[in-house]
Order: structure tokens, then C-alpha cells, then sequence
């Protein structure tokens, strides 16, 4: 029993280690977040500039679906 409670401990110190190690979790988040953002306007900018075929077929796609949702 001893023992078992020696290596609970030892995992729980460990976990309480790693969950400090967060100090750079958020700014990672907001990077993913920008990226994301930077792909939607990128695609944006193609359905928009009418010189591509797969702008076209985007803009289509978007306009089906907001049809769809209008009824």
C-alpha cells in the first residue's frame, strides 16, 4: 500500500508540473485563430476577383447554400 501511494503521489506532483507548462497554450490558440482567418479572407478575396474558375464554383457553392437556408 506504501508503495502504491508513494507512486500516486509522484503522478499527481508530475501532472500539477505539466499543467503550469501552459504559458504559451493561449498564444498558440490565437495564432490558430489568425490563420483561420487568413484562409476564409484568402478564399473571400477569390470568390470576388471573378478571374478564377474556382472562385466561380465557390461562389456558386455559397449562393446554393444560402438558398437552402432561405427556403
Amino acid at each position: 500500500m506504501k508503495l502504491l501511494n508513494g507512486a500516486y503521489g509522484k503522478f499527481l506532483n508530475k501532472m500539477t508540473e505539466w499543467k503550469r507548462e501552459e504559458r504559451g497554450s493561449q498564444t498558440l490558440e490565437w495564432l490558430g485563430i489568425a490563420a483561420v482567418v487568413v484562409i476564409i479572407v484568402g478564399v473571400i478575396s477569390q470568390v470576388f476577383s471573378g478571374d478564377n474558375s474556382i472562385g466561380q464554383d465557390i461562389k456558386e457553392k455559397f449562393g446554393d447554400f444560402i438558398d437552402k437556408i432561405g427556403g
